[in-house]
């Protein structure tokens, strides 16, 4: 079975932690031990977030002066070497370095007249209080909205349209390799005309944004023809009624029964737009679950199913359940 892992940022630093490397380290560290149990017995690709890392990039480079900053698919390149890393190392030696773990930088297809960029919607960087923020967004001509209590940088974020290293990828994966890549949804890139007289096709050239990576994890997941793409986040599935009298997870449904404008666009909303979209693409099953209950969402006795083979959308009434993270 081939199976694409979304790695939730909580897997990579939880909400509560300092952003240093062993931080990070450890974090991931946990994060492979169940990824090492599906690879060693199916085909795996794993993607992950970046939302704190590239944000701290951003903020070390605009420290230095506004001449030497970075633009934002320089920095998400950089983010998918540095976790892909990370993961590598520690995905590798759960696999006692017998299997090829590898890391791609991949560059995302958009459309660049995607309304996404007059509407900045994806947070980055560290959180804010009103008066931190307030400086920061005139100090760097940032935009801010509000993620909870505190105020985050928010950038356009993008329809992925396709994932352009998608036969690099195919070709390691038909050798065996674990293969990590689309990291914070992959750097975007649009097709622009190449005006140069021995031009032969488009110009491929990076933009300002950042991707959802659940989204492109769904379309990297139905190119890829996967069985399964599971979403990983720090919750048991999906919740209707979040911390309201009448709290249920969603316990499986087909993807037409799922709307997912009725969740957060900041955490879960995105997770159920991506895996109804996989699901009604492709023969194969989308799960939004704790990374933590991996070996039961395999067996279908964890997490949020949805898949086209499912009728209708199956309920459990629950207590109150701890926050999800982005």
């Amino acid at each position: 079975m081939r199976v694409v892992v979304a790695l939730g940022g909580n897997a990579i630093l939880r909400r509560d932690q300092q952003m240093t490397v062993d931080n990070q380290r450890v974090s991931i560290a946990e994060a492979c031990v169940p990824l090492a149990r599906i690879a060693a017995q199916h085909g795996l690709v794993v993607s992950h977030g970046n939302g704190p890392q590239i944000g701290l990039l951003a903020l070390q480079a605009a420290a230095y002066d506004h001449i030497s900053e970075y633009p934002f698919d320089v920095l998400g390149a950089s983010t998918e070497g540095m976790i892909g890393y990370l993961i590598e190392q520690e995905l590798g030696n759960r696999l006692r370095n017998d299997r090829v773990v590898t890391t791609l930088v991949t560059r995302t297809e958009v459309d660049a007249s995607d309304p996404a960029f007059s509407d900045p919607t994806k947070f980055v960087g560290p959180g804010y209080d009103d008066a931190d923020a307030a400086t920061a967004a005139e100090k760097h001509g940032w935009t801010m909205k509000r993620d909870g209590e505190w105020m985050r940088r928010v950038v356009p974020s993008p329809r992925p349209l396709q994932i352009l290293e998608l036969r690099p990828i195919q070709w390691l994966l038909e050798k065996g390799a674990v293969v990590i890549c689309a990291g914070g949804g992959g750097v975007p890139t649009v097709r622009s005309a190449d005006d140069r007289p021995e031009a032969t096709g488009d110009l491929l050239v990076g933009i300002e944004a950042v991707i959802d990576k659940d989204l492109a994890s769904a379309v990297l997941a139905r190119d890829l023809g996967a069985d399964l793409l599971i979403i990983a986040t720090d919750v048991n599935g999906v919740f209707v009624d979040w911390h309201g009298a009448d709290e249920r997870r969603i316990l499986r449904a087909h993807p037409d029964e799922l709307d997912p404008d009725q969740f957060p666009s900041g955490s879960m909303g995105p997770k159920v737009r991506a895996a109804a979209q996989f699901a009604r693409e492709t023969p194969g099953t989308a799960i939004i679950g704790s990374l933590q209950e991996i070996d039961d969402m395999l067996a279908g006795r964890a997490g949020t199913r949805v898949s086209r083979s499912l009728a209708g959308i199956e309920y459990e009434r629950t207590s109150v359940a701890p926050s999800a993270s982005a």
